[in-house]
């Protein structure tokens, strides 16, 4: 019997990886180069730090790892010698699927009599046309999401693949720099004046260029020791004045005023423009100064989400996708997640990226947070090839724990456990990222007003994603006649002229799908950050006044008016010194039946906040009574 159920589990699991595996993906969270998406040779692969890192830890002098000049051939020649003491670990795993799954490698292991064929065979297919696309394909990914510094000018790529993100560490920790404060001035065009008034206006510039240039997201990585804070004009100001004096050697307390001043009006700014704000919280830099390149960092457990409260309160609009580096502090993620609306998991990061922490953490995830609020994974890759690997990790993760905790455990059937996989992997990135340009167009479409055509459709993967423009069909699509390969039900994608995506919408049902497009209007763009000349060249009145006075019929309003005015009662009695007896007819209002009652006086009358929420309302209940509190119009107990 035992067997038997252990077979069905098993069963399962399978059936639900190979369900979600067959979903084509958006990685929220990359440091891929659009310019150079994929590796070139076998050295781009092994130069990633989670394998030099492993091999100086297990016993390679980093200076073999590092020398100047070294050959790509010459690296990996090196580093095999290093690779047997990592055969062990998940990352040495990744290596090797990426060698099968891209360079048709079969051994199990890279050896130093092996490398070599590898190197050459891997190095062919780098090199042939359109690498970068084949590798995307074979790992069913249709974008990433990019990590940019804030002066990236962000041309030259397609930011419906590569999609950009505002990358903010330089500005809110850094900024003490002369150099980055250059940085943002060329950048901007906004010369930094020592008002805090300039400082913002090139701020919200670069966000006005990431936004118009498809940006979804803003993100930061944060030491444990910062508790991001709201900073008065005058303390931001002195702390400004102070470090444009000192630059670098200007004083720590200085510069952490400037940096939470700067790090609030980040977030002003994320909440004014609609971009979700990405925490990766609790880095210590440089813990490890003799480690390989990026392999110095390390986190410190006593970080809590505690010192966050207060942006989480203040920004309740803004959406924020936190990653904490241990797995340690899931738990408290989980519980943040479960009470802030604006709480999301996201990801499993760094040191936490390993299968057993993933299972314990995932499974916590899946159990306590609001499904539509958990961004499940995310590659953090260097290079493409590491996307499929990476991700594989995970699904195979996520098909246990789905298969034997919600399939096993709670009944739950099989198709119904892959929707859950399916909304975490892929339709919460669409909706928790989505496009603000995207948004503006719902705006430009419910309003009606012409523009570049745009196309709705189903998000399916045979490409064909286009409405015709016949009532009949667009009918059909809304009643849900849409093709049975479409990854994720109640999402849409968008594209342009030339049929190119340019981002994604979810509607909440097909009904309010319907209800925002008019298909007899012409669907367009609408600029989100339209310049002056826009705005007159458009030609559309700010105010129109139109005399309506012709159109009233007083004569007709007053007929339809009720000459008998309404008989509600004396409310309060008698007013005087002898109020009405209980007994009056008119000496209390009775509300709906089970609602309760209240007799009124000179202080009922009177709106009260509520002792929980603040809510005003007529008091109901006995107020001399200490152990109950009333809620609007019933009384319940403490």
């Amino acid at each position: 019997m035992a067997s038997s159920a252990a077979r069905d589990l098993s069963s399962a699991r399978e059936t639900i990886y190979q369900a979600i595996s067959a979903i084509r993906l958006i990685d929220p969270h990359t440091h891929i180069n659009p310019y150079s998406p994929a590796s070139s040779t076998l050295a781009d692969i092994l130069g990633y730090h989670y394998y030099t890192e492993l091999v100086h830890s297990a016993g390679m002098p980093r200076q073999e790892i590092e020398e100047p000049g070294i050959s790509p051939r010459e690296l990996v020649g090196r580093m095999v010698h290093g690779l047997g003491n990592i055969t062990n670990t998940a990352n040495y795993h990744w290596l090797i699927q990426i060698c099968r799954e891209f360079f048709d490698f079969t051994d199990d292991a890279i050896t130093p009599d092996n490398w070599e064929s590898l190197f050459d065979t891997a190095e062919e297919k780098m090199n042939g046309a359109g690498w970068a696309q084949t590798v995307l394909d074979k790992s069913n990914v249709e974008a990433v999401f990019l990590t940019n510094d804030f002066d990236d000018e962000l041309e030259g790529f397609d930011s419906s693949t590569y999609i950009p993100c505002l990358r903010t560490d330089d500005l809110v920790f850094h900024l003490a720099k002369p150099e980055v404060r250059q940085r943002l001035e060329r950048c901007s065009g906004v010369p930094l004046d020592g008002t805090l008034s300039s400082l913002r206006a090139a701020l919200e510039q670069r966000f006005e260029h990431f936004v118009s240039h498809g940006a979804r997201a803003c993100a930061i990585s944060i030491p444990p020791s910062f508790q991001p804070s709201m900073v008065g004009d005058g303390e931001a100001q002195n702390a400004l004045d102070h470090v444009l004096r000192h630059d670098s050697q200007s004083e720590a307390s200085q510069r952490d005023s400037l940096s939470r001043r700067v790090f609030w009006t980040l977030a002003e700014l994320c909440d004014q423009y609609g971009l979700p704000f990405d925490l990766m919280i609790g880095v210590n830099r440089g813990v490890y100064p003799s480690g390989v390149y990026q392999g110095q960092d390390l986190y410190d457990s006593r970080v809590s989400l505690i010192q966050y409260r207060e942006l989480f309160n203040a920004f309740p609009k803004v959406k924020f996708p936190i990653s904490v580096l241990a797995s340690v502090t899931n738990q408290e993620l989980v519980s943040y997640s479960w009470i802030f609306p604006n709480v999301l998991t996201n990801g499993h990061w760094w040191y936490s990226n390993t299968p057993s922490f993933i299972h314990r953490d995932a499974a916590a995830r899946l159990e306590a947070v609001p499904r539509n609020k958990q961004i499940a994974y995310y590659s953090d890759a260097y290079k493409l090839e590491f996307v499929l690997p990476k991700f594989d990790m995970y699904r195979r993760i996520l098909a246990r724990v789905l298969a034997d905790e919600f399939v096993g455990e709670n009944g739950w059937s099989e198709e119904k456990a892959i929707q859950l996989g399916r909304q975490v992997l892929r339709g919460n990135v669409d909706e928790v990222f989505r496009s603000p340009l995207i948004d503006a167009e719902s705006l430009d479409i419910a309003s009606g007003t012409s523009g570049s055509p745009i196309v709705v459709g189903s998000s399916s993967d045979d490409g064909d994603s286009g409405l015709a423009e016949e009532d009949s069909e667009l009918s059909a699509f809304l009643a849900g006649d849409s093709d049975e390969s479409d990854d994720q039900d109640g999402f849409a994608t968008v594209t342009d002229d030339s049929d190119r995506t340019v981002g994604s919408e979810s509607f909440g049902s097909v009904g309010q799908l319907a209800e925002t497009i008019d298909s007899d209007e012409e669907l367009g763009f609408l600029d989100p950050i339209p310049t002056g000349e826009e705005v007159d060249a458009s030609e559309v009145p700010d105010v129109v006044i139109e005399d309506a006075s012709a159109a009233f019929d007083a004569t007709a309003l007053d007929a339809a008016v009720d000459p008998q005015s309404l008989d509600v009662g004396d409310l309060l009695g008698e007013l005087g010194d002898n109020p009405p007896g209980p007994d009056s007819p008119n000496s209390s209002i009775h509300m709906l039946a089970g609602d309760g009652e209240f007799k009124p006086d000179s202080d009922s009358m009177k709106l009260k906040p509520d002792p929980m929420t603040g809510e005003l309302h007529f008091p109901v209940g006995d107020d001399d009574d200490d152990d109950d509190i009333g809620f609007g119009a019933g009384v319940f107990d403490k």
